[in-house]
């Protein structure tokens, strides 16, 4: 495998009556992490499902490192994976689980305790597994899908169930792996972490792509809907110089200006030609949640 690149090329699928799918392409690199963003039922899961062929596309292709994962000839070195929190045999230890899966991959057995140290489960590694609470049983995943070393790493929803804390950690984890030259696709809902984690994201709805890049340029390109929060004893004053400028002025539900088509020191200017006290003047711009919640508002699909 010449490098740890993703590529998703008009994939589709569709089962009957529903196309969960629909000609999405886009591509993953080396050296970054990648959030897959999208509303429940947009495809997200079907998608990586494909990638690692555990579903059959329509059409389409799905490759990683210019093959398909069936045909890597060791695809557990190569890529990792977590689609569901991590499952066991609930009698079984963590180590021992950790263990069976070496066995079955031709790894020594050291392995296990070395990826139990990495996720920071070393002292639960006795513990069997009907006692792990769901964060442990995605830091165990995580720890499963890294007994290859890998390449690449697939992860689904890695960091439900984990608390602030695991949250940070999984952060850094997945920041460090990259920085290391490994691929990470990794989907989630929590949207203000993905702002910290990610470097591009690729936002999809309804199976389709509807955005793809690196965070900032994807936050960047909607600041044209950057407005201006005002809050003054003068508002009906004020609002009345705004509108004359060519300024948009809404109310929001405490009472302050929500201001669009005017930069905050124009707002200044303004107040201070018609003697306005300003109490508050504060641009918001959007954020990773706003952009996500513009560009799939009503292209959520119910499945």
């Amino acid at each position: 495998m010449s490098d740890g690149r993703i590529v998703v090329s008009g994939l589709t699928k569709q089962y009957k009556n529903v196309r969960a799918v629909d000609d999405l392409s886009f591509t993953v690199e080396p050296g970054r992490v990648t959030g897959f963003l999208g509303p429940n039922g947009a495809g997200k899961t079907t998608t990586l499902r494909m990638v690692l062929n555990l579903v059959t596309p329509t059409a389409g292709t799905a490759t990683i490192g210019g093959q398909r994962y069936a045909d890597l000839p060791d695809p557990l070195r190569t890529v990792g994976a977590i689609l569901e929190a991590s499952a066991a045999h609930k009698g079984r230890t963590g180590r021992n689980h950790l263990r069976v899966i070496c066995a079955a991959a031709g790894l020594p057995d050291q392995r296990a305790d070395e990826v139990l140290e990495l996720v920071g489960l070393t002292p639960a590694a006795k513990r069997k597994f009907k006692g792990f609470s769901l964060g442990m049983r995605q830091r165990l995943g995580i720890a499963a899908a890294m007994l290859g070393d890998p390449k690449v790493l697939i992860l689904d929803e890695p960091a439900n169930g984990l608390d602030p804390e695991g949250i940070r950690w999984m952060r850094g984890f997945l920041r460090n792996l990259a920085s290391e030259g490994r691929t990470v696709l990794v989907s989630s809902h929590l949207l203000s972490e993905m702002e910290l984690l990610a470097d591009d994201v690729v936002i999809i709805a309804a199976g389709r792509l509807v955005r793809q890049g690196p965070v900032a340029e994807v936050v960047g390109s909607m600041s044209t809907n950057a407005r201006v929060r005002v809050r003054t004893p003068q508002a009906e004053l004020l609002t009345k110089e705004l509108t004359q400028a060519g300024a948009t002025v809404a109310t929001g539900t405490d009472g302050a200006l929500l201001v669009t088509g005017v930069e905050a020191p124009a707002i200044g200017a303004a107040a201070l030609r018609v003697s306005a006290e300003l109490h508050e003047l504060v641009t918001e711009r959007p954020d990773l949640e706003h952009v996500f919640l513009e560009l799939t508002q009503g292209k959520a699909t119910i499945r």
